[in-house]
């Protein structure tokens, strides 16, 4: 059974900095491209962030371009987002799943950013 456990979320001040990890198990990790898609209340889903398999090519939205790095380990089948200076935009609930852009998987549980003064 795939199994994608996002945790790292929280509330934090614009300009503040989060640290997101995606616990994975049940498939190949190492062999999938992975990424990071967020959605805010009211709106569509987003995609943010993807790694290749065995990175090191990263790719990146333009609204989170320069201020969110993606990040994998495959010897721990672990996805990364590292977000600084955040800005109440990226308030979201934030999801990992297998996939360039379109998810192989079924959704976790996603984690909470929100970012408020």
């Amino acid at each position: 059974e795939v199994q994608l456990e996002e945790s790292g979320g929280g509330m934090v001040q614009p300009g503040g900095s989060l640290t997101l990890s995606c616990a994975t198990s049940g498939f190949t990790f190492s062999t999938f491209d992975m990424s990071w898609v967020r959605q805010a209340p009211g709106k569509e889903p987003e995609w943010v962030s993807s790694m290749a398999t065995g990175g090191p090519a990263t790719y990146y939205a333009d609204s989170v371009k320069g201020r969110f790095n993606i990040s994998r380990d495959n010897a721990k089948n672990m996805l990364y987002l590292q977000m600084r200076n955040l800005k109440p935009e990226d308030t979201a609930v934030y999801y990992c799943n297998a996939g360039f852009k379109n998810p192989v998987f079924s959704w976790g549980r996603g984690t909470q950013v929100t970012v408020s003064s």
